[in-house]
C-alpha cells in the first residue's frame, strides 16, 4: 500500500505516454488511452517527471504537442539512455520502500491497482 505523503512520478514517454515512436512513423504523437486522466488525477502536490531517448532536436515539437494536449508534467529531461531506468531509493526506519518500479507493455497504458486511484 502506497503512503499519503507526496509522491515523485517518474514515466517514461514513448510507449508509455504516447504511441512509441508515432512522431516518426505516423508523423506525429498519439496519447495512450488513459494517459492523460491518470495524470491529471495525480494529486497537485505529486511531482511528474517525465524521462525520454528523443533527441534535443525534438524538445519544441514534444513540448508543443504535451502543452496543446494539457498534460501534466513538472520536468522533462531529453537525450536519455535508451537502456534500462534503475530507481534506487531508501527505506524508512518504518518500513517504508521509498522507490516504486512498474513495467508496462509498451503502447498500453496498465498500472497494477496499487497505483490506481478509487
Amino acid at each position: 500500500m502506497l503512503s499519503t505523503l507526496p509522491k515523485t512520478w517518474i514515466f517514461d514517454l514513448d510507449g508509455t505516454l504516447v504511441k512509441h515512436n508515432g512522431y516518426k512513423t505516423g508523423g506525429e504523437d498519439t496519447l495512450l488511452e488513459g494517459a492523460k486522466e491518470y495524470l491529471d488525477g495525480l494529486p497537485p502536490e505529486d511531482t511528474v517527471l517525465i524521462l525520454t531517448s528523443r533527441l534535443e532536436s525534438e524538445r519544441e515539437s514534444t513540448l508543443r504537442f504535451l502543452r496543446k494536449n494539457h498534460i501534466r508534467f513538472d520536468r522533462i529531461l531529453f537525450g536519455m539512455p535508451m537502456g534500462e531506468r534503475i530507481v534506487v531509493n531508501d527505506r524508512k526506519p518504518s518500513g517504508l520502500d521509498m522507490a516504486v518500479a512498474v513495467n508496462m507493455n509498451r503502447d498500453r497504458f496498465s498500472l497494477p491497482n496499487i497505483l490506481r486511484k478509487t
